[in-house]
């Protein structure tokens, strides 16, 4: 599985972040990633220096052998919580997609 991320140029810090990201995808799709051949992960602060509430945006885009391509998206206060919610929703996306695949 292979995994790249993607930042803005708000971000700083992008080789922490990625190595944060590839944990927390590796993590979340562990019992799944013989199925995934690459996730694209793109990180975004939406007002630029500004804070506010769920200003930082995290989207996954997880690309299964032989199908189109799955994208979530998870808004957050912070970047970690970001990553973390998008990566508990592809998790349940692809579970559930797998799981389909499987029963026909």
């Amino acid at each position: 599985m292979i995994i790249q991320v993607n930042t803005d140029n708000h971000i700083t810090g992008r080789q922490e972040f990625t190595a944060e990201a590839e944990a927390v995808v590796t993590d979340a799709l562990s019992h799944v990633s013989d199925h995934v051949t690459r996730v694209e992960i793109h990180i975004h602060d939406e007002n630029s220096k500004k804070s506010g509430p769920q200003d930082k945006r995290c989207m996954m885009e997880a690309r299964l052998e032989g199908h189109p391509p799955i994208a979530v998206t998870h808004k957050a206060e912070t970047i970690a919580f970001a990553m973390d919610g998008a990566a508990e929703k592809l998790k349940a996306t692809l579970e559930h997609k797998l799981d389909r695949l499987q029963r026909h």
